[in-house]
């Protein structure tokens, strides 16, 4: 059936009662989404660090009613509802019905990384190459969680992964993904030659989606995801923290007692102009430092000391 769109833009200590006002009154779904997603600012990463809550600043907030809902008394419902809130910069739409996760999902194409790598929407056939038989393919739902290869910091960190692999360094290892979100770092890792994957993230619904594209993968017998607080103490051979830049600093002890001596570590979602005060926080633990770029963001790696 066809719905009633309301939109409006608002900040993140006003989104909770906005949210709460819409509901009151009968929306059938609220939505958000980045009010600066097409510009190069931290707030726009879909992949929030580590001890990070995943909202921005400001964002436009959308719900949807039924179709038919008359509009001036569905404002003034909302005022009534929260009389401290602004209504009046509320757009209306209409629009019609659709299945709204398949033609969302209906983006997204086949990626190719590197020589091997290829991420692949569950509900998409192999494209030539990624049915060869050294093909590293990771099946993912983009839906679950964020992290669905398309982004320049997830794909640095692929890149890097699948470089990893040529060179033989990932044979048998076990890899850290801090701050995986969907997996995506992790399910590559593995289907790359890593032994075990570990994943960490703040949020439980990316421990739910890691969980669950490793089962769609078949490598959830060598797949573990904790949140921060229930991460066992180890070390690893190899580490891909792919978080902000601010978080990357502030988590500098955290992460580097994460890397065995000689370990390889990555490091993006850094905006270009930040790497070097990232490496200036990890001079000490880091040599052979690298840096990479892509689309205006960075990817910094070496090794441990």
């Amino acid at each position: 059936m066809p719905f009633l769109e309301l939109s409006l833009a608002c900040t993140e200590a006003q989104q909770p009662r906005y949210e709460r006002a819409l509901e009151d009154v009968g929306a059938l779904a609220v939505t958000l989404v980045d009010a600066h997603a097409d510009a190069p600012d931290e707030q726009a990463i879909f992949e929030p660090g580590v001890g990070e809550q995943p909202l921005w600043h400001e964002m436009v907030l959308t719900a949807l009613f039924e179709a038919g809902t008359p509009r001036e008394p569905l404002l003034q419902a909302l005022s009534a509802a929260d009389e401290a809130l602004d209504w009046s910069r509320a757009e209306f739409r209409d629009v019609e019905d659709q299945d709204w996760e398949r033609a969302w999902m209906d983006q997204y194409e086949p990626l190719h990384f590197g020589a091997r790598t290829w991420i692949v929407p569950w509900n998409h056939e192999l494209p030539d190459g990624a049915d060869a038989p050294d093909a590293a393919v990771v099946r993912l739902d983009p839906g679950l969680a964020f992290g669905s290869g398309t982004h320049p910091t997830t794909a640095l960190c692929l890149q890097w992964l699948d470089t990893l692999a040529t060179a033989g360094v990932l044979e048998g290892a076990t890899v850290l993904d801090f701050g995986c979100g969907s997996g995506i770092l992790a399910l590559a890792a593995l289907k790359l030659g890593a032994a075990a994957a570990i994943g960490v993230d703040n949020d439980p619904q990316a421990v739910i989606a890691t969980l669950d594209n490793a089962q769609r993968n078949g490598v959830d017998d060598r797949l573990q995801v904790f949140l921060p607080q229930d991460e066992p103490v180890a070390t690893y051979p190899v580490v891909v923290a792919n978080i902000l830049a601010s978080a990357l600093i502030g988590l500098r002890e955290t992460i580097a007692a994460r890397c065995a001596p000689g370990a390889q570590l990555a490091m993006s979602g850094i905006l270009a102009g930040q790497e070097d005060d990232v490496i200036a926080a990890y001079a000490d633990v880091l040599e052979d430092i690298d840096v990479a770029c892509m689309d205006g963001w960075m990817r910094v790696c070496g090794r441990r000391r």
